[in-house]
Protein backbone atom coordinates (compact mmCIF):
# COMPACT_ATOMS: atom_id res chain seq x y z
CA UNK A 1 0.00 0.00 0.00
CA UNK A 2 1.41 3.97 -0.52
CA UNK A 3 2.55 5.13 2.31
CA UNK A 4 1.99 9.04 0.84
CA UNK A 5 -0.85 11.13 -0.34
CA UNK A 6 -1.28 13.09 -4.25
CA UNK A 7 -4.63 14.63 -4.72
CA UNK A 8 -4.46 14.91 -8.24
CA UNK A 9 -5.73 11.82 -10.25
CA UNK A 10 -3.38 10.11 -13.17
CA UNK A 11 -3.85 11.10 -16.68
CA UNK A 12 -7.68 10.47 -18.23
CA UNK A 13 -6.48 7.24 -20.39
CA UNK A 14 -6.25 5.02 -17.56
CA UNK A 15 -9.90 4.88 -18.23
CA UNK A 16 -9.67 3.48 -21.67
CA UNK A 17 -7.40 0.24 -20.85
CA UNK A 18 -8.69 -2.83 -21.88
CA UNK A 19 -9.70 -5.78 -19.77
CA UNK A 20 -6.59 -7.27 -20.48
CA UNK A 21 -4.20 -4.32 -19.43
CA UNK A 22 -6.33 -4.18 -16.40
CA UNK A 23 -5.28 -7.57 -15.58
CA UNK A 24 -1.51 -6.82 -16.49
CA UNK A 25 -1.83 -3.73 -14.21
CA UNK A 26 -3.37 -5.57 -11.44
CA UNK A 27 -0.58 -8.44 -11.42
CA UNK A 28 2.13 -5.06 -11.92
CA UNK A 29 0.53 -3.88 -8.65
CA UNK A 30 0.43 -6.94 -6.95
CA UNK A 31 4.06 -7.99 -7.78
CA UNK A 32 5.36 -4.87 -6.64
CA UNK A 33 3.46 -5.37 -2.91
CA UNK A 34 1.74 -1.49 -3.88
CA UNK A 35 -1.71 -2.78 -2.51
CA UNK A 36 -3.38 -5.70 -1.68
CA UNK A 37 -5.80 -8.22 -3.35
CA UNK A 38 -8.46 -7.25 -0.86
CA UNK A 39 -8.07 -3.27 -1.70
CA UNK A 40 -7.63 -3.65 -5.32
CA UNK A 41 -11.20 -5.79 -5.40
CA UNK A 42 -12.69 -2.84 -3.06
CA UNK A 43 -11.76 -0.26 -5.72
CA UNK A 44 -12.83 -2.61 -8.24
CA UNK A 45 -16.44 -2.89 -7.05
CA UNK A 46 -16.32 0.99 -6.45
CA UNK A 47 -15.50 1.18 -10.48
CA UNK A 48 -18.50 -1.51 -10.99
CA UNK A 49 -21.10 0.77 -8.85
CA UNK A 50 -19.60 3.72 -11.02
CA UNK A 51 -20.00 2.39 -14.23
CA UNK A 52 -23.84 1.24 -12.78
CA UNK A 53 -24.81 4.49 -12.66
CA UNK A 54 -22.85 6.19 -15.44
CA UNK A 55 -20.32 7.11 -14.29
CA UNK A 56 -16.91 6.40 -15.78
CA UNK A 57 -13.41 6.62 -14.04
CA UNK A 58 -10.46 4.19 -14.60
CA UNK A 59 -9.21 1.60 -12.11
CA UNK A 60 -5.95 3.73 -11.17
CA UNK A 61 -8.29 6.57 -10.79
CA UNK A 62 -9.80 4.98 -7.97
CA UNK A 63 -6.81 3.77 -6.55
CA UNK A 64 -5.44 7.32 -5.97
CA UNK A 65 -8.68 9.13 -5.28
CA UNK A 66 -8.73 6.35 -2.46
CA UNK A 67 -5.10 6.59 -1.66
CA UNK A 68 -4.21 3.23 -1.92
CA UNK A 69 -1.58 4.68 -4.82
CA UNK A 70 -0.21 7.70 -5.08
CA UNK A 71 0.00 10.06 -8.83
CA UNK A 72 3.38 9.19 -9.14
CA UNK A 73 2.96 5.57 -8.82
CA UNK A 74 -0.46 5.31 -11.21
CA UNK A 75 1.57 7.74 -13.43
CA UNK A 76 4.70 5.16 -13.85
CA UNK A 77 1.98 2.06 -14.36
CA UNK A 78 0.18 3.67 -16.83
CA UNK A 79 3.59 4.53 -18.73
CA UNK A 80 4.60 0.86 -18.21
CA UNK A 81 1.24 -0.36 -19.52
CA UNK A 82 1.72 1.90 -22.51
CA UNK A 83 4.95 0.30 -23.39
CA UNK A 84 3.72 -3.25 -22.68
CA UNK A 85 0.88 -2.83 -25.09
CA UNK A 86 2.90 -1.00 -27.87
CA UNK A 87 5.12 -3.93 -27.59
CA UNK A 88 2.12 -6.76 -27.86
CA UNK A 89 0.66 -4.95 -30.94
CA UNK A 90 -0.08 -7.37 -33.55
CA UNK A 91 -1.29 -5.44 -36.68
CA UNK A 92 -4.70 -5.92 -37.59
CA UNK A 93 -6.02 -7.54 -34.64
CA UNK A 94 -7.13 -5.91 -31.58
CA UNK A 95 -6.20 -7.55 -28.06
CA UNK A 96 -9.44 -8.09 -25.73
CA UNK A 97 -8.65 -10.50 -22.85
CA UNK A 98 -6.42 -13.26 -22.02
CA UNK A 99 -8.09 -17.04 -22.46
CA UNK A 100 -5.06 -19.16 -21.16
CA UNK A 101 -1.52 -20.55 -21.16
CA UNK A 102 -0.12 -23.71 -22.36
CA UNK A 103 2.97 -25.04 -22.25
CA UNK A 104 4.17 -23.17 -25.86
CA UNK A 105 2.36 -20.41 -25.67
CA UNK A 106 -0.38 -18.00 -24.11
CA UNK A 107 -4.05 -17.85 -26.06
CA UNK A 108 -5.69 -14.37 -26.22
CA UNK A 109 -9.18 -13.42 -27.38
CA UNK A 110 -9.29 -10.62 -30.04
CA UNK A 111 -10.47 -8.76 -32.79
CA UNK A 112 -9.81 -9.16 -36.60
CA UNK A 113 -10.67 -5.47 -37.22
CA UNK A 114 -10.36 -5.60 -41.22
CA UNK A 115 -13.45 -7.77 -41.27
CA UNK A 116 -14.73 -7.25 -37.45
CA UNK A 117 -14.44 -11.06 -36.52
CA UNK A 118 -13.69 -12.28 -33.20
CA UNK A 119 -10.35 -14.83 -33.16
CA UNK A 120 -8.55 -16.18 -30.71
CA UNK A 121 -4.38 -15.60 -30.85
CA UNK A 122 -1.63 -18.07 -29.62
CA UNK A 123 1.54 -16.61 -28.75
CA UNK A 124 5.00 -18.43 -28.22
CA UNK A 125 6.30 -17.69 -24.66
CA UNK A 126 8.91 -15.07 -24.21
CA UNK A 127 10.93 -17.74 -22.66
CA UNK A 128 10.82 -20.09 -25.86
CA UNK A 129 10.86 -16.92 -28.28
CA UNK A 130 14.65 -17.24 -27.99
CA UNK A 131 15.20 -21.12 -28.91
CA UNK A 132 15.49 -21.47 -32.39
CA UNK A 133 13.60 -25.20 -32.22
CA UNK A 134 11.01 -23.97 -30.56
CA UNK A 135 10.13 -21.21 -32.84
CA UNK A 136 10.54 -23.72 -35.57
CA UNK A 137 7.60 -26.36 -34.08
CA UNK A 138 5.72 -23.12 -33.29
CA UNK A 139 5.69 -22.21 -37.15
CA UNK A 140 5.16 -25.71 -38.30
CA UNK A 141 2.18 -26.17 -35.58
CA UNK A 142 0.49 -23.10 -37.79
CA UNK A 143 1.67 -24.60 -41.19
CA UNK A 144 0.03 -27.66 -40.22
CA UNK A 145 -2.79 -26.34 -38.89
CA UNK A 146 -3.28 -23.94 -42.33
CA UNK A 147 -3.30 -27.43 -44.31
CA UNK A 148 -7.01 -28.26 -42.73
CA UNK A 149 -10.14 -26.65 -43.39
CA UNK A 150 -13.09 -29.09 -41.40
CA UNK A 151 -16.50 -28.12 -39.87
CA UNK A 152 -14.72 -30.03 -36.95
CA UNK A 153 -11.13 -28.70 -36.73
CA UNK A 154 -10.50 -25.55 -35.15
CA UNK A 155 -9.16 -23.88 -38.27
CA UNK A 156 -6.11 -21.69 -38.86
CA UNK A 157 -6.45 -17.91 -40.43
CA UNK A 158 -3.11 -16.10 -39.58
CA UNK A 159 0.29 -16.25 -38.92
CA UNK A 160 3.45 -14.67 -38.38
CA UNK A 161 6.22 -12.41 -36.36
CA UNK A 162 6.36 -8.59 -35.01
CA UNK A 163 8.12 -7.20 -32.24
CA UNK A 164 9.90 -10.60 -31.89
CA UNK A 165 6.46 -12.14 -31.18
CA UNK A 166 5.26 -15.24 -32.71
CA UNK A 167 1.68 -15.40 -32.91
CA UNK A 168 -0.68 -17.73 -34.62
CA UNK A 169 -4.08 -16.55 -35.36
CA UNK A 170 -7.01 -19.08 -35.69
CA UNK A 171 -11.02 -19.86 -35.32
CA UNK A 172 -12.35 -18.37 -31.54
CA UNK A 173 -14.32 -21.34 -30.43
CA UNK A 174 -17.23 -20.56 -27.28
CA UNK A 175 -17.60 -23.66 -25.53
CA UNK A 176 -16.58 -26.45 -23.14
CA UNK A 177 -13.68 -29.09 -23.25
CA UNK A 178 -14.60 -33.03 -22.64
CA UNK A 179 -12.93 -32.58 -19.99
CA UNK A 180 -14.64 -29.89 -18.29
CA UNK A 181 -17.43 -32.20 -18.32
CA UNK A 182 -15.29 -35.02 -16.59
CA UNK A 183 -14.05 -32.80 -14.21
CA UNK A 184 -17.21 -32.19 -12.66
CA UNK A 185 -17.62 -35.94 -12.03
CA UNK A 186 -20.10 -36.12 -15.24
CA UNK A 187 -20.11 -38.76 -17.67
CA UNK A 188 -21.51 -38.58 -21.28
CA UNK A 189 -25.10 -40.54 -22.25
CA UNK A 190 -23.71 -43.57 -24.95
CA UNK A 191 -25.60 -41.89 -27.55
CA UNK A 192 -24.44 -38.24 -26.96
CA UNK A 193 -20.74 -40.06 -26.72
CA UNK A 194 -20.70 -41.86 -30.05
CA UNK A 195 -21.96 -38.61 -31.91
CA UNK A 196 -18.75 -36.67 -30.50
CA UNK A 197 -16.19 -39.24 -30.78
CA UNK A 198 -17.88 -39.69 -34.81
CA UNK A 199 -17.31 -35.68 -35.31
CA UNK A 200 -13.67 -36.60 -34.10
CA UNK A 201 -13.25 -38.92 -36.25
CA UNK A 202 -14.21 -37.31 -39.28
CA UNK A 203 -11.96 -34.88 -38.44
CA UNK A 204 -9.07 -37.56 -38.32
CA UNK A 205 -10.60 -38.60 -41.26
CA UNK A 206 -10.09 -35.25 -42.67
CA UNK A 207 -6.70 -34.92 -41.73
CA UNK A 208 -5.54 -38.50 -42.73
CA UNK A 209 -6.87 -37.87 -46.69
CA UNK A 210 -3.78 -35.15 -46.01
CA UNK A 211 -1.28 -37.06 -44.73
CA UNK A 212 -1.87 -36.13 -41.02
CA UNK A 213 -1.52 -37.26 -37.47
CA UNK A 214 -2.59 -35.30 -34.72
CA UNK A 215 -0.89 -37.27 -31.51
CA UNK A 216 -2.86 -35.74 -28.67
CA UNK A 217 -6.13 -36.98 -29.05
CA UNK A 218 -7.45 -36.41 -25.33
CA UNK A 219 -10.68 -34.71 -23.42
CA UNK A 220 -8.64 -31.55 -23.02
CA UNK A 221 -8.76 -31.59 -26.84
CA UNK A 222 -11.76 -31.38 -28.21
CA UNK A 223 -14.41 -28.72 -27.60
CA UNK A 224 -17.88 -29.05 -27.03
CA UNK A 225 -19.49 -25.80 -28.74
CA UNK A 226 -22.14 -23.56 -27.55
CA UNK A 227 -24.72 -24.16 -30.69
CA UNK A 228 -23.69 -28.12 -30.40
CA UNK A 229 -20.85 -28.66 -32.76
CA UNK A 230 -17.34 -30.64 -32.18
CA UNK A 231 -14.08 -29.28 -32.98
CA UNK A 232 -10.69 -30.77 -32.60
CA UNK A 233 -7.81 -28.52 -31.44
CA UNK A 234 -4.44 -28.25 -30.46
CA UNK A 235 -2.11 -29.08 -33.07
CA UNK A 236 1.41 -28.76 -31.33
CA UNK A 237 2.03 -32.26 -31.96
CA UNK A 238 0.59 -32.82 -35.02
CA UNK A 239 3.13 -34.23 -37.40
CA UNK A 240 3.24 -35.11 -41.23
CA UNK A 241 3.28 -39.20 -41.27
CA UNK A 242 5.46 -39.17 -45.10
CA UNK A 243 8.19 -36.39 -43.02
CA UNK A 244 10.69 -39.46 -42.33
CA UNK A 245 13.13 -36.39 -41.20
CA UNK A 246 10.82 -35.17 -38.90
CA UNK A 247 10.01 -38.57 -37.28
CA UNK A 248 13.40 -39.79 -37.01
CA UNK A 249 14.58 -36.14 -35.10
CA UNK A 250 11.68 -37.70 -32.60
CA UNK A 251 12.40 -41.78 -32.54
CA UNK A 252 12.84 -43.11 -28.91
CA UNK A 253 11.00 -39.82 -27.70
CA UNK A 254 7.72 -41.04 -26.29
CA UNK A 255 4.87 -38.04 -27.69
CA UNK A 256 1.91 -37.98 -26.67
CA UNK A 257 -0.34 -37.39 -22.83
CA UNK A 258 0.36 -40.87 -21.00
CA UNK A 259 -3.26 -41.30 -20.29
CA UNK A 260 -4.21 -41.86 -24.05
CA UNK A 261 -1.27 -42.21 -25.64
CA UNK A 262 -1.14 -45.17 -28.04
CA UNK A 263 1.72 -48.48 -27.29
CA UNK A 264 3.46 -47.10 -30.60
CA UNK A 265 3.91 -43.93 -29.15
CA UNK A 266 5.03 -45.11 -25.85
CA UNK A 267 7.93 -46.96 -27.67
CA UNK A 268 8.88 -44.08 -29.45
CA UNK A 269 8.15 -45.84 -32.75
CA UNK A 270 9.17 -43.34 -35.94
CA UNK A 271 6.45 -45.29 -37.99
CA UNK A 272 3.20 -43.91 -36.05
CA UNK A 273 0.34 -43.43 -38.47
CA UNK A 274 -3.64 -42.71 -38.21
CA UNK A 275 -4.09 -45.51 -36.01
CA UNK A 276 -2.53 -44.41 -33.13
CA UNK A 277 -4.77 -41.69 -32.95
CA UNK A 278 -7.76 -44.01 -32.96
CA UNK A 279 -5.99 -45.27 -30.13
CA UNK A 280 -6.06 -42.36 -28.15
CA UNK A 281 -9.04 -41.43 -29.21
CA UNK A 282 -10.74 -44.86 -28.37
CA UNK A 283 -9.06 -43.94 -24.62
CA UNK A 284 -10.71 -40.40 -24.78
CA UNK A 285 -14.09 -42.50 -25.31
CA UNK A 286 -13.39 -44.89 -22.26
CA UNK A 287 -12.79 -42.05 -20.21
CA UNK A 288 -16.32 -40.19 -21.33
CA UNK A 289 -18.58 -43.26 -20.63
CA UNK A 290 -16.83 -44.67 -17.42
CA UNK A 291 -15.53 -41.81 -15.76
CA UNK A 292 -12.20 -43.46 -15.44
CA UNK A 293 -8.77 -43.57 -17.47
CA UNK A 294 -8.30 -46.78 -19.70
CA UNK A 295 -5.13 -47.09 -16.95
CA UNK A 296 -4.28 -45.56 -14.03
CA UNK A 297 -0.96 -45.34 -12.29
CA UNK A 298 1.26 -43.34 -9.63
CA UNK A 299 3.64 -42.30 -12.09
CA UNK A 300 3.33 -41.47 -15.86
CA UNK A 301 5.56 -44.02 -16.93
CA UNK A 302 3.65 -46.35 -15.12
CA UNK A 303 0.80 -45.55 -16.87
CA UNK A 304 2.54 -45.70 -20.37
CA UNK A 305 3.75 -48.82 -19.52
CA UNK A 306 0.31 -50.38 -18.91
CA UNK A 307 -0.65 -49.11 -22.63
CA UNK A 308 1.80 -51.07 -23.74
CA UNK A 309 2.02 -54.17 -21.27
CA UNK A 310 0.00 -56.74 -22.94
CA UNK A 311 -0.91 -58.44 -19.32
CA UNK A 312 -1.94 -54.81 -17.80
CA UNK A 313 -5.64 -55.51 -16.57
CA UNK A 314 -8.03 -54.16 -18.99
CA UNK A 315 -11.70 -53.77 -17.87
CA UNK A 316 -14.24 -53.33 -20.90
CA UNK A 317 -16.04 -50.15 -20.46
CA UNK A 318 -19.48 -51.97 -20.18
CA UNK A 319 -18.17 -54.16 -17.48
CA UNK A 320 -18.11 -50.54 -15.57
CA UNK A 321 -20.93 -49.23 -16.67
CA UNK A 322 -23.68 -51.38 -17.70
CA UNK A 323 -25.49 -48.96 -19.30
CA UNK A 324 -23.62 -49.18 -22.01
CA UNK A 325 -24.41 -51.83 -24.70
CA UNK A 326 -21.91 -54.40 -25.46
CA UNK A 327 -21.19 -53.08 -29.38
CA UNK A 328 -19.95 -49.72 -27.12
CA UNK A 329 -17.60 -51.93 -25.15
CA UNK A 330 -16.67 -54.07 -28.77
CA UNK A 331 -15.70 -50.96 -30.45
CA UNK A 332 -13.80 -49.53 -27.80
CA UNK A 333 -11.89 -52.43 -27.14
CA UNK A 334 -11.09 -52.95 -31.22
CA UNK A 335 -9.95 -48.85 -31.31
CA UNK A 336 -7.54 -49.93 -28.33
CA UNK A 337 -6.01 -53.17 -29.49
CA UNK A 338 -2.57 -52.92 -28.38
CA UNK A 339 -1.11 -54.46 -31.66
CA UNK A 340 -2.40 -52.17 -34.09
CA UNK A 341 -3.15 -54.24 -36.71
CA UNK A 342 -5.93 -55.55 -34.60
CA UNK A 343 -7.52 -51.73 -34.94
CA UNK A 344 -9.50 -49.69 -37.28
CA UNK A 345 -6.93 -49.31 -40.18
CA UNK A 346 -8.71 -45.75 -40.64
CA UNK A 347 -11.04 -43.57 -39.37
CA UNK A 348 -14.03 -44.49 -41.67
CA UNK A 349 -13.97 -48.11 -40.43
CA UNK A 350 -14.45 -46.96 -37.27
CA UNK A 351 -17.05 -44.32 -38.66
CA UNK A 352 -18.96 -47.08 -40.01
CA UNK A 353 -19.24 -48.86 -37.17
CA UNK A 354 -20.31 -45.71 -34.56
CA UNK A 355 -22.86 -45.48 -37.10
CA UNK A 356 -24.20 -48.71 -36.36
CA UNK A 357 -24.26 -47.96 -32.86
CA UNK A 358 -26.27 -44.64 -33.54
CA UNK A 359 -29.49 -46.81 -35.43
CA UNK A 360 -28.75 -49.44 -32.56
CA UNK A 361 -27.09 -52.13 -34.52
CA UNK A 362 -24.10 -54.51 -34.29
CA UNK A 363 -20.64 -53.08 -35.33
CA UNK A 364 -20.06 -54.35 -38.78
CA UNK A 365 -15.62 -54.11 -38.20
CA UNK A 366 -15.35 -54.55 -35.22
CA UNK A 367 -17.88 -57.64 -35.40
CA UNK A 368 -15.45 -59.76 -37.63
CA UNK A 369 -13.06 -60.08 -34.88
CA UNK A 370 -12.95 -63.13 -32.24
CA UNK A 371 -15.48 -63.77 -29.50
CA UNK A 372 -13.11 -63.19 -27.21
CA UNK A 373 -12.30 -59.47 -27.69
CA UNK A 374 -9.99 -59.75 -24.48
CA UNK A 375 -7.57 -61.27 -27.17
CA UNK A 376 -7.06 -57.89 -28.98
CA UNK A 377 -5.41 -56.16 -25.55
CA UNK A 378 -2.52 -58.51 -26.30
CA UNK A 379 1.00 -57.49 -27.94
CA UNK A 380 2.07 -58.46 -31.55
CA UNK A 381 0.53 -61.81 -33.13
CA UNK A 382 3.41 -63.47 -34.92
CA UNK A 383 1.09 -65.94 -36.74
CA UNK A 384 -1.97 -65.71 -38.32
CA UNK A 385 -3.53 -68.32 -36.22
CA UNK A 386 -5.53 -65.89 -33.90
CA UNK A 387 -9.40 -67.03 -33.76
CA UNK A 388 -9.14 -70.47 -35.26
CA UNK A 389 -9.98 -73.03 -33.09
CA UNK A 390 -7.85 -76.42 -31.81
CA UNK A 391 -9.98 -78.61 -34.00
CA UNK A 392 -9.64 -76.22 -37.30
CA UNK A 393 -6.05 -76.31 -36.25
CA UNK A 394 -6.06 -80.15 -36.40
CA UNK A 395 -8.22 -79.79 -39.72
CA UNK A 396 -5.49 -77.40 -41.47
CA UNK A 397 -2.57 -79.54 -40.34
CA UNK A 398 -4.04 -82.74 -41.70
CA UNK A 399 -4.47 -81.08 -44.76
CA UNK A 400 -1.66 -79.70 -45.17
CA UNK A 401 0.45 -83.11 -43.89
CA UNK A 402 -1.81 -84.74 -46.81
CA UNK A 403 -0.94 -82.59 -49.32
CA UNK A 404 2.76 -82.77 -48.41
CA UNK A 405 2.50 -86.47 -48.59
CA UNK A 406 0.88 -86.36 -52.31
CA UNK A 407 4.23 -84.52 -53.27
CA UNK A 408 6.21 -86.66 -51.70
CA UNK A 409 5.03 -89.60 -53.78
CA UNK A 410 5.03 -87.40 -57.06
CA UNK A 411 8.48 -86.60 -56.78
CA UNK A 412 8.93 -90.08 -56.29
CA UNK A 413 7.46 -91.45 -59.05
CA UNK A 414 9.08 -88.44 -61.01
CA UNK A 415 12.47 -89.35 -59.70
CA UNK A 416 12.17 -93.21 -60.74
CA UNK A 417 10.72 -91.91 -64.23
CA UNK A 418 14.49 -90.12 -64.40
CA UNK A 419 16.57 -93.37 -63.32
CA UNK A 420 14.55 -95.56 -65.77
CA UNK A 421 15.32 -93.10 -68.76
CA UNK A 422 18.87 -92.95 -67.45
CA UNK A 423 18.97 -97.08 -67.44
CA UNK A 424 17.28 -97.43 -70.77
CA UNK A 425 19.92 -94.86 -72.41
CA UNK A 426 23.05 -96.94 -71.24
CA UNK A 427 21.62 -99.97 -72.22
CA UNK A 428 21.36 -98.59 -76.10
Amino acid sequence: MATTTESNPPAKDSKGLSSLNEFNLEKSILRRGLATAAEIDACKAHKAKLASKDESKGLLEIMVEARVLTKSQSVRLLKEVGEANRKFEIPGYQVIEKLGKGSMGVVYKARQTSVDRIVAVKILLDALAQNKEFIKRFDREAKIAAKLSHNNVVNAIDAGEVNGLHYFVMEYVEGSTIKDTLDKNEIFEEKMALRIVMAVAEALAHAHQRGLIHRDIKPENVILTKDGNVKLADLGLARLTADEKWAMSEAGMAIGTPYYISPEQVRGQVDVDIRADIYSLGATLYHMVTGQVPYGGDTAQDVMRKHVDKNAPFIPPDHLNTKLSSGLGVVVETMMAKNRENRYRNPEDLILDLKCLLQGESPMIAGQKPDDLATLAEGDVEDGTRGISEAQLIEVASYVNSRQSVIVALAAILALSVITNVVVLATR
